[in-house]
C-alpha cells in the first residue's frame, strides 16, 4: 500500500527530531563544509534511539578558511513542540589544540540556577546533546585526517522569543531555548518529555534550598496558587498536569518536607478517590464516592443522593456550596492528602487546596505523614 494508512484508518503519527539532534547534524555540515569546502545538502547522524537518519541542511556559508557555518529546520513531527520550525545553526572554527569545545550562541540559553544537568554559567546543552556534536564533529575530522581541534557555536536566531512559550526563565535557563534530547527523536504526544520536564523543574526547586513544593494541574491554578502562597520563590511552583504519583514520588526523592497541592475540586477529588494518574480517560470521577464524602459532611439524604446522581463534579460543587456544607471540601482535601500519603509511603507533610475557577477558596487540609 505504498506506506499509506488503510481507508478508514488513523494517519501514522509521525515522530520528530530533538533539538539536541539537530544541533549536531548542523554541527557535522558544517565542519564537513569547513574542512573540504563543498556544502553538503544532508548529513546522517546515528541516533541514541538506536537508528540512523539523514538531516536536511541548508544556510551553508563558507568564511574562508577561519570558519564554516551550516543549519537544519528542527521538525519535530506531530509533536506540539514549541521549537517545531526552528532554525538550528552551528558554525565551526579551527582551534590551535586537538580537541572540540562546544558553547552556545545567540538563542541559546544560559544556565544561572544549580539543579539542572549543565554547570551554572555554561550553554544550556544538554549531556547527550554535547555528546552528540562531539560524536558527529570527531567523526568528521578523523575521516579526513585533521589534526587540529574545532570550536561548535550552536545559535538558534528565533530562540530567546521561543523561550518565553517553555519553562526556561523560571528554570534560570536565560537567554534562549536549551539544547536538549536523551534519544534524538521527539514521540509525538509522548509523556516522556513532560514527565522530564517535572523532574528538571523539582531538581531546581530542590537545589533552590526552599523546603516546599507546591504542585498544581496547569496555569490557572498555578496562577492562583502563587498569589495564595506568594512568599515561596517562583522555582516552588511546578505544573505537574495529570501526573500526581509521579510528581509526589520525585518531589519525596528530592527531599522536599512538604508539598501543597492546589487546583480544582474535579480534578483533586480523583485524587481523594486514590487516583494518581488523573487524566479523564484514566480516572472519572466516582460520584458514588463523592455521595459518601457528602454524607460524612453531615448532607441529608436527599443532598447524597443529588450528589451521587450527579453529572459533573462542577456540579456537586454548586450543590454542597449552595447547601452551605463547606465541611465537604474540608473532608475531601483531607481524602486527597491520605492517599497522597500513602502513594509516597509518607515521610513529608501533604496539604491539599481546593480553589474555584475564579480562586476562591474551597477547602484546605494538611496532614503530615
Amino acid at each position: 500500500m505504498d506506506g499509506q494508512a488503510a481507508a478508514g484508518s488513523p494517519a501514522p503519527i509521525r515522530r520528530g527530531y530533538t533539538t539536541g539532534a539537530c544541533a549536531a547534524a548542523a554541527a557535522k555540515g558544517a565542519a564537513l563544509l569547513l574542512i573540504t569546502g563543498e556544502a553538503p545538502n544532508s548529513v546522517e547522524l546515528y541516533l541514541p534511539a538506536g537508528f540512523h537518519h539523514r538531516f536536511e541542511l541548508t544556510g551553508c556559508e563558507r568564511q574562508g578558511d577561519i570558519s564554516a557555518t551550516s543549519a537544519t529546520i528542527k521538525d519535530a513531527g506531530d509533536d506540539p513542540d514549541a521549537t517545531h520550525g526552528a532554525w538550528i545553526e552551528a558554525t565551526v572554527s579551527w582551534l590551535d589544540h586537538p580537541s572540540i569545545e562546544i558553547d552556545g550562541g545567540t538563542g541559546v540559553g544560559r544556565i544561572t540556577k544549580p539543579g539542572l544537568p549543565v554547570p551554572v554559567g555554561e550553554a544550556a546543552i544538554n549531556p547527550v546533546p554535547r555528546r552528540m556534536i562531539m560524536e558527529a564533529v570527531s567523526e568528521v575530522l578523523e575521516e579526513h585526517g585533521a589534526a587540529r581541534g574545532l570550536r561548535v557555536v550552536i545559535s538558534v536566531p528565533e530562540g530567546e522569543a521561543i523561550a518565553r512559550k517553555t519553562l526556561n526563565p523560571r528554570l534560570g535557563i536565560l537567554g534562549g531555548i536549551s539544547i536538549l534530547g536523551t534519544r534524538g527523536v521527539v514521540t509525538p504526544f509522548s509523556t516522556e518529555a513532560y514527565q522530564a520536564s517535572i523532574v528538571q523543574a523539582i531538581s531546581v526547586a530542590a537545589a533552590s534550598g526552599n523546603g516546599q513544593l507546591v504542585l498544581t494541574t496547569g496555569g490557572s491554578s498555578e496562577k492562583h496558587a502563587q498569589a495564595m502562597f506568594n512568599e515561596l520563590p517562583e522555582e516552588a511552583f511546578i505544573q505537574m498536569g495529570e501526573y500526581v504519583g509521579f510528581s509526589l514520588g520525585h518531589a519525596k526523592a528530592y527531599g522536599f518536607q512538604k508539598v501543597t497541592l492546589v487546583g480544582m475540586a474535579g480534578k483533586y477529588s480523583k485524587v481523594a478517590q486514590g487516583a494518581m494518574l488523573i487524566h479523564s480517560k484514566n480516572a472519572p470521577v466516582d460520584f458514588g464516592f463523592l455521595a459518601a464524602v457528602a454524607a460524612e459532611a453531615g448532607a441529608d439524604k436527599r443532598l447524597v443522593q443529588e450528589v451521587a446522581g450527579a453529572n459533573t463534579a462542577s456540579q456537586v460543587v454548586d450543590l454542597m456550596t449552595e447547601a452551605g456544607h463547606l465541611d465537604f471540601f474540608e473532608q475531601l482535601c483531607r481524602h486527597a492528602c491520605m492517599q497522597c500519603l500513602k502513594q509516597v509511603n509518607g515521610g513529608m507533610t501533604v496539604e491539599m487546596v481546593l480553589i474555584t475557577m475564579k480562586g476562591r477558596l474551597l477547602g484546605r487540609a494538611e496532614i503530615r505523614g
